[in-house]
Order: C-alpha cells, then sequence, then structure tokens
C-alpha cells in the first residue's frame, strides 16, 4: 500500500445503522452496498453477524454480491462471533474479520470486570483465532482515545504479532481533540516496535463536533486508514462523515499530502440513497452535500462567484455530483433523451426501470413548466423499489379548509387487481388519508414520525414526505415518496411504509390481519 493513498473504511451499515431509528432491511442494506462500491470505498463494514439473523442474513449477501470493495463484519473477541462473521464474509472476493475489545480503565472495570493480562490474552487469541480462518484481521482496543498509553502500546504490539494487519484507533465516545489524538498517533507510532507491519486507522465519533478534525489531524500524523460513514450517522452524535473527510484531503492535498480511492461524483447520490432509506434528512447546512453547500445568498458573495468562481468556492459542485445545470427536458421529450440525461447524472437503470420512471417523468412533466435535474433524480430515487408494493394508490380526493372538517377518500388497488374505495374524515387532510387506508387494510399503523419538506426548486417543488411507521408486531418501518402534491406525497409514504412491511413479512395476510 501506498504511503499517500488512504483507505476510506465505510461502516454506515453497521456503526451508522446503530443511530436511533436508523433501521434498514436487507435489501436496502444491498443498495447501499452497491452505492459504496461505486462511490470507491475500499472497506464496507456491512453489519455485526452475530447480533441477529437478519443482519448475518444481510452481511452474507452484500458479500456475494460486491466485487470490488473489501467487505467486512464486526465481532467481539468471542469465538461465536469470530464464527459468525467468518460465516457471513467468506464468500467475498476479499473479506476481513473486525475483531474488538474494550482497554480503557473505566471499560476494564465497570464494563468487562477484567485485568489488563485477561484482555490482552482475550485480544491475542481472538486475533489468533481470526487469523486461523482468514488472512485479513483488524483489531480495534474500544475506547482507545482514554486507555493508558503503555498499556495500549502493548496491546497494539501484541495483536501485530498474532497477525492483525490493520489496528484501529478508537474515539468511542468522542473525548479527544486534534491535537492530542495526532499526538496519540505519533505515539503509536514511536512506542509500537512492529508497528510498520499494520495500517493505523481510526474511527472518530462526533460528540464534541470533532469526527472529522480528529480523522484528519490522526492522518496527517500518519493513520493511513479513516473509519467513517455517509452523512456522518451513527449512534449518539454519529460518527466522522466520510465526504467531509475526502474532500478535505481532497482540497487540501497541499498540506495533507495523501489521496483516496474515493469517486467523488458519487457523493451526493450516495449521500442522498442514505438519507431516504433512513429517514434522517441532511440539514441544508450540512458541508458538501446539504442544499446550501454551494449556495450564495450575499450579494458580494454573488458578485465574487460570478467574477471567478474560486472567489468563494473551494471546490467545484461538479466535482460531489451537484448538478450545475438548468432546464434539461420537457413534456415533448422522449425515452432516448431522457435515458441519455439519466446517464449524465450517473443514473443507469434496467429497462423495466427506466420505463417505470419515463412514465412518472410524463405525468411530471405536464404538471410542471420547468423540469430540472433534481426534479429527475427525485423521480428515480422514488420508483426505485426495494419491494413489491402490494397496494397502490390510485385516486385520492380532499375536501378541507380553515373551517371544514377535512375529508379524504381513497381508492386503492391490490396486486391482484382488487380497487377499494374507502371515505374518513381526521384532524387534517393527512389524518383523513391515513384513517381511510387503514381502514381498508385493516392494518393499525401507529405514526411515530411524520415530515414534509422540498426536493427540488420552484413554486412547483417536489414535496418528499417521510414517514415512520409501527405497526402491532413492533415492526418499524420508515417510508417516503415525493409528488407536487405534499397530501398526495404523504398518502403513498404511508402506503409505501404499509407495503415494506408486507413484503417483509410475506406469509402475513394481503388485508393485514396479522400485523
Amino acid at each position: 500500500m501506498s504511503k499517500n493513498k488512504v483507505l476510506m473504511f465505510d461502516t454506515t451499515l453497521r456503526d451508522g445503522e446503530q443511530a436511533p431509528g436508523a433501521s434498514l432491511n436487507e435489501k436496502e442494506k444491498l443498495e447501499i452496498a452497491y452505492a459504496l462500491e461505486r462511490l470507491g470505498v475500499d472497506i464496507i463494514e456491512a453489519g455485526f453477524p452475530i447480533s441477529s439473523p437478519g443482519d448475518f442474513a444481510a452481511v452474507q449477501k452484500i458479500a456475494k454480491a460486491i466485487k470490488h470493495s473489501t467487505i467486512c463484519g464486526l465481532a467481539r473477541s468471542i469465538k461465536k462471533d469470530i464464527d459468525a462473521v467468518y460465516d457471513a464474509v467468506k464468500v467475498a472476493e476479499s473479506g476481513r474479520i473486525h475483531v474488538f475489545v474494550a482497554t480503557s480503565k473505566i471499560h476494564l472495570t465497570h464494563k468487562l470486570k477484567k485485568n489488563k493480562d485477561e484482555v490482552l490474552e482475550m485480544a491475542v487469541d481472538s486475533v489468533k483465532y481470526a487469523k486461523s480462518k482468514m488472512s485479513d484481521i483488524e483489531f480495534s482496543p474500544e475506547d482507545a482515545s482514554r486507555s493508558e498509553r503503555d498499556f495500549l502500546f502493548r496491546i497494539l504490539e501484541a495483536v501485530i504479532k498474532a497477525g492483525a494487519k490493520t489496528v484501529n484507533i478508537p474515539d468511542t465516545v468522542g473525548y479527544t481533540n486534534p491535537v492530542e489524538y495526532a499526538e496519540l498517533i505519533t505515539d503509536i507510532r514511536n512506542n509500537v516496535p512492529n508497528i510498520n507491519k499494520a495500517v493505523i486507522s481510526v474511527h472518530c465519533h462526533d460528540d464534541l463536533g470533532l469526527g472529522v478534525a480528529n480523522s484528519l489531524a490522526a492522518i496527517k500524523a500518519g493513520a493511513r486508514q479513516a473509519e467513517c460513514t455517509i452523512n456522518g450517522i451513527g449512534e449518539r452524535a454519529g460518527n466522522a462523515a466520510l465526504e467531509e473527510i475526502v474532500m478535505a484531503l481532497r482540497t487540501r492535498k497541499d498540506y495533507f499530502g495523501v489521496a483516496t480511492n474515493i469517486n467523488t461524483k458519487e457523493i451526493l447520490r450516495v449521500s442522498r440513497l442514505v438519507s431516504k432509506l433512513t429517514g434522517f434528512p441532511v440539514p441544508p447546512n450540512k458541508a458538501i452535500v446539504g442544499a446550501n453547500a454551494f449556495a450564495h445568498e450575499s450579494g458580494i458573495h454573488q458578485h465574487g462567484v460570478l467574477s471567478n468562481r474560486s472567489t468563494y468556492e473551494i471546490m467545484k459542485p461538479e466535482d460531489v455530483g451537484v448538478s450545475t445545470s438548468g432546464l434539461v427536458l420537457g413534456k415533448h421529450s422522449g425515452r432516448h433523451a431522457f435515458r441519455e440525461r439519466l446517464k449524465t447524472l450517473g443514473v443507469d437503470l434496467s429497462e423495466e426501470d427506466l420505463t417505470r420512471a419515463f412514465e412518472r417523468f410524463k405525468i411530471v412533466a405536464d404538471k410542471k413548466k420547468e423540469v430540472f435535474d433534481d426534479d429527475l433524480l427525485a423521480i428515480v430515487d422514488d420508483e426505485a423499489r426495494t419491494y413489491e408494493p402490494v397496494w397502490e394508490l390510485e385516486d385520492l380526493t380532499i375536501t378541507s379548509g380553515a373551517k371544514i372538517n377535512p375529508k379524504a377518500e381513497v381508492v386503492l388497488k391490490s396486486r391482484e387487481g382488487k380497487v377499494l374505495r374507502k371515505s374518513s374524515s381526521g384532524d387534517g387532510p393527512v389524518d383523513a388519508c391515513y384513517k381511510a387506508i387503514d381502514n381498508m387494510t385493516s392494518v393499525s399503523g401507529k405514526l411515530l414520525d411524520y415530515s414534509i419538506r422540498s426536493v427540488t426548486r420552484g413554486k412547483d417543488a417536489f414535496g418528499e414526505a417521510t414517514v415512520k411507521v409501527q405497526f402491532k408486531d413492533m415492526h418499524t418501518v420508515v417510508a417516503h415518496a415525493i409528488s407536487t402534491d405534499i397530501v398526495v406525497a404523504s398518502a403513498k409514504a404511508y402506503i409505501n411504509a404499509l407495503n415494506k412491511v408486507l413484503n417483509d413479512h410475506p406469509k402475513k395476510s394481503i388485508d393485514g390481519s396479522n400485523i
């Protein structure tokens, strides 16, 4: 491995999914894995296989499907965990077992209830056992940033001798700061005799808002693998954001002197996908991928950008996949033009998906005077299904007003062709819609979260509705839908949630009586 190359280790599907509310099904995890592969991620940590049969199955499916990224699974320093990871990733073109054990005094005393020698023995034994199954082994001393230095040096030397090719230095609780963390990496390089036989990795949490800064400081100090997530999602305040680390290294290559294998033009696309599937919206002011990341409101800034973009832009929007074109297609545009524009945007659809997306585009083009690239991407995202629709919205009529009790008449069509019609009233038009859908499908879904936001530009912009719904069996799903009518988007999002849960439980009845 080149000393000037930083490996990107993405843990969106493991650490990222541990964020409260970020529940992904197997198909959604695979869709994200494909996106990470297109992005050029070196290592994908696909999950924690021992944690559940579903997680094991998802890791195994990703390991079979992904060909250009190393697929990694997490394991405690326990044989059954290591066995589970090996069984899940052994089918991968390139597999890795990631073993961890806590090393800080507070964890040894209160969580593990073991002394240093016992933990050292656990670490060495687990790495040796993992090494007997697979050649690529990573070891993490959990809470390394709060561990006693001498003990940390001892355990790193021992696990490298036992066969670990990568040693990760986690700032598990986001406690450290850039100067302190850089010093830790330097001390490891100077005090672990065999450190040249392993890659130093960093894994930073964002509890103090320093996750990216700490990661960059560690890279400057000699770390050559960065563990991160898309959009910085993760437990508590989240993880260091992949897109921010990558673009910092690229933009300031003069300072850091390193590069990555990331195809940065895929950044926005994968950011949108992760946001959509987890239900976590990206804040407008989020670096790199936020809606305002390349927007200029100040008159002085606008004048400077028009004169020379480098006056106020240190990155080109197109370098991260942000389209800078204006109107691209209209209602008279044909299928070929539609396909070619999508290819320009980095989207290559199957014939079936293209047909569905084109039909939706023609409907939208009749309603909107201006169809932008953002609209096209929103259509593609909305029509990209990871499940078979059991119910589809055929029609929706709303009666509402400031002094009128809102009523909704909803028409649904089942995949067998059965058409149902139901009217209901509610506190508002969306509530009325949901009650009508519940009555027709015999499903009682509890709405845990609901949001609506504009995802494209203009007064006739698409509104995206996002819902988090809990069903009777405690199964919780996140679903989305877009429309120029926010009530229609809201109804479709709720139906999509129902379709997802029915696909996850194929043996349940279509009328939802067992949900």
